[in-house]
C-alpha cells in the first residue's frame, strides 16, 4: 500500500547528548559519511513516493536551512514551521498543521535513520484504523532507551521509562498518525507524545495508538560516540575507505587521521596527529596537537565542563565509548 505523500520531520530538537558538536550545528544537520543527517531522511522518504515535507525548526535553524533548502536537490518540496519556544514532540505536529496537507501523514525523528518499510507500515496503519501507528522493533538496550509495550492484539498498552526491565519493543523513530490526533491540542503549547498525548489517547480510546513490529534496522546519532560509530557503519555500507571531508577542508600532508571527522572550512596544521576525533566547523588545529577521542569545536571559556579543556579558542572534550 503506497505510504502518505506528506511527511513531518522533526528536526527542531537542542541536541544536548550531542554536546559539544551541537552548540556548531543542529543535530539533523550533523554530516554522516559527508551528508547531512537530514538530506539523508528526505532521500529516504522520497524512495517511498513522499513528495512534501515540514521540517519544524527551533534550534540553530539556519544549518538546517543551509543543508536541506527547498528539498528540490532531494526529491521533495520543503516547507518549514518554526517554533518559539520549542513545542516538544506533540507540541511541534500540532504548530505544524496549518502546512500539512491530507488526513494522514508521517511522522519522523529528525535525528535517527531507520530502514523500516513504509509500505508495510501504511498498510497495518490503514488495516487498523488507528490514530497513531508506531514502527518498532525488538528493544536493543533498555538502560539507553525507553521501550513501547503492546498487547495481544497489537496496540500499545503503555511507555516504558529507560532502565525498564520489562519486555518491550524499541520505537525506531517513524510512525503514521492522523491529523485528528493533534488537531484537538492548543496551539502553541509545549507538550509531548509519549508522555502526555498518547496515554491520555489510550486511555480514552483504547486501540488508538498500535505498534507496527518489524526487523527494521535503526542508528542513532544521539551521542558523540554514537555518531562516531554511526558515521563510518554508514561509510562501511556505502563503501567508503574514510569519511568524506568537509567543504574546504585542507590537511596539511604531514598529519596523521586515523578514523578522523573532519567538517567544512577545517584546517589541519603540519604534524598533527588525531585518532577517532571530530573536528566541527571553522576548526584551525595548530602545529603537532596530538588527540584521541576528542571532539573539537570553537567555543568560548564559559562552555567549558570539568574534565574538558581549552587550546586557544578550541574545546576539546573526550568522547566517552557508548
Amino acid at each position: 500500500m503506497p505510504c502518505p505523500d506528506t511527511a513531518l520531520v522533526l528536526t527542531a530538537g537542542l541536541g544536548t547528548r550531542l554536546r559539544p558538536l551541537s552548540s556548531v550545528r543542529a543535530k539533523p544537520a550533523v554530516p554522516l559519511a559527508g551528508t547531512p543527517i537530514a538530506c539523508r531522511i528526505l532521500e529516504w522518504l522520497a524512495g517511498f513516493g513522499v513528495r512534501n515535507a515540514v521540517l519544524n525548526l527551533h534550534h540553530l535553524p539556519e544549518t538546517i536551512a543551509a543543508a536541506v533548502g527547498d528539498g528540490r536537490d532531494l526529491g521533495v518540496a520543503v516547507r518549514y514551521s518554526w517554533e518559539q519556544p520549542l513545542l516538544g514532540s506533540a507540541g511541534g505536529p500540532r504548530r505544524a498543521l496549518p502546512l500539512m496537507t491530507g488526513d494522514t501523514f508521517l511522522l519522523v525523528n529528525g535525528d535517527t535513520l531507520t530502514d523500516v518499510d513504509l509500505h508495510a507500515l501504511a498498510a497495518a496503519h490503514a488495516a487498523s484504523g488507528a490514530m497513531a501507528t508506531l514502527a518498532l522493533s525488538p528493544d536493543r538496550d533498555t538502560r539507553r532507551y525507553g521501550g513501547v509495550s503492546l498487547d495481544a492484539d497489537g496496540a500499545v498498552s503503555r511507555f516504558v521509562r529507560k532502565g525498564g526491565v520489562e519486555p518491550a519493543f524499541h520505537f525506531v523513530g517513524v510512525q503514521i498518525v492522523e491529523r485528528s490526533a493533534f488537531a484537538h491540542l492548543p496551539d502553541g503549547v509545549p507538550l509531548e507524545s509519549f508522555t502526555g498525548v498518547y496515554p491520555t489517547l489510550i486511555d480514552h480510546r483504547p486501540g488508538s495508538v498500535r505498534g507496527f513490529v518489524s526487523d527494521a534496522g535503526f542508528r542513532d546519532v544521539g551521542t558523540p560516540a554514537d555518531y562516531l560509530a554511526a558515521s563510518f557503519a554508514v561509510a562501511r555500507l556505502e563503501g567508503l575507505s574514510a569519511q568524506p571531508p568537509g567543504r574546504r577542508t585542507v590537511v596539511h600532508p604531514s598529519s596523521r587521521l586515523v578514523d578522523t571527522i573532519l567538517w567544512d572550512d577545517v584546517t589541519i596544521g603540519p604534524g598533527c596527529e588525531l585518532e577517532r576525533c571530530i573536528v566541527a566547523d571553522r576548526v584551525l588545529l595548530p602545529a603537532g596537537v596530538r588527540l584521541t577521542d576528542t571532539a573539537i569545536v570553537v567555543a568560548d571559556r564559559q562552555d567549558v565542563r570539568p574534565g574538558e579543556r581549552m587550546l586557544g579558542n578550541l574545546l576539546l572534550v573526550p568522547i566517552p565509548p557508548v
